[in-house]
């Protein structure tokens, strides 16, 4: 009788898991008394009777269908097995983890731009994340009439929509056409928020959605490119040094023996001590004018201390021996000459 007993025993299982499938659905087989159900980790069971939802298991772990399952679900909870005959029932596994889905436009996407009749020609990329978030619904209106269901069929939902999504988002968000990036993430979250009520319709949620890149047209870009350059090229010094810094490296590219290379290494160097000293105050012409001041200042004094004292009794105005100022006194207060 146990051996007997042993033969109809089955197990219940994800067989050969895929982990790109959202869900997959043993069926179309009977369950027998002995029979087991397995639930691993990342995976939830949803018992099936006739298409109806008799109960959902989402501990992982090894169960005996008759005494830890049945007594659990809706209809079938007094269902009693016989000898030759088991339980009809369909079990759905649905993988709960999130789903990264890697979208890229199909084709270009025309958009509206000023001096452009035809529009400008933008294409995109980045990821989206779902997950599925209604099991009713996702029975409903997928799993009601496929064996299993893959990230892919997400995906193709997805992208099918997406370009629509983008023009309406782009309108509305893209304040600098010539500078989407910038509006990246107020595009991203509208179109999160438009996918999000698409996929919920199958049951699934969109719970991430980024834009990694925009691509214009290669001449677009270049012009984009050559924009940002002269922004912040401001003035001819800024552009020499970049010049210079551009023929540098290509010296070391070619093996660092470029004459060219050369010579920018020996400008850049002067450019850079000239700006240094330019911006501590010491320019040559600065420099030089304290030196002269102090040069020039006893050359200054020695005439006027060299002159006659004038009139008798009376003090010279600078000392005849130092051309230190007097200030009227007898004898000098640096050297102690005596004036008088």
């Amino acid at each position: 009788m146990g051996i007997l007993s042993n033969q109809f025993a089955n197990v219940v299982e994800w067989e050969e898991f895929d982990d790109n499938l959202i869900f997959w659905k043993w069926t179309n087989r009977e369950i027998k008394k002995g029979s087991r159900l397995i639930i691993r980790p990342g995976q939830d069971a949803i018992f099936l009777n006739q298409g109806k939802v008799e109960g959902v298991f989402q501990d992982d772990g090894d169960y005996d269908i008759e005494s830890q399952i049945i007594p659990f679900l809706s209809t079938l909870k007094g269902f009693k097995f016989g000898f030759n005959s088991g339980m009809r029932a369909e079990v759905l596994f649905i993988n709960t983890k999130e789903f990264t889905i890697k979208w890229g436009t199909k084709g270009p996407i025309m958009l509206q731009a000023p001096g452009l009749p035809g529009g400008m020609p933008i294409r995109a990329n980045g990821t989206a994340n779902v997950k599925v978030s209604d099991y009713a619904t996702l029975i409903d209106k997928i799993a009601g009439v496929k064996q299993s269901y893959s990230i892919e069929d997400v995906k193709i939902r997805i992208i099918t929509v997406l370009d629509q999504l983008l023009m309406k988002w782009i309108s509305k968000e893209g304040k600098d056409m010539f500078n989407l990036q910038a509006s990246a993430f107020d595009i991203s979250k509208g179109i999160q928020e438009d996918l999000d009520m698409e996929t919920s319709k199958d049951g699934i949620s969109v719970t991430g959605f980024s834009i990694n890149n925009f691509n214009y047209p290669e001449e677009i870009q270049q012009k984009i490119t050559q924009a940002a350059a002269q922004s912040m090229v401001t003035d001819v010094n800024k552009y020499s040094q970049m010049t210079m810094v551009d023929a540098m490296a290509d010296g070391k590219l070619q093996g660092g023996n470029s004459t060219m290379g050369n010579m920018a290494e020996m400008m850049m160097g002067a450019s850079m001590a000239s700006q240094m000293m330019g911006g501590m105050g010491m320019g040559m012409g600065q420099q030089q004018a304290p030196q002269q001041q102090y040069q020039q200042a006893p050359q200054q004094a020695a005439p006027q201390a060299a002159a006659p004292a004038g009139e008798a009794g009376a003090a010279p105005k600078f000392c005849p021996e130092c051309g230190t100022p007097t200030g009227g006194a007898k004898f000098c207060p640096n050297c102690g000459t005596k004036l008088i």
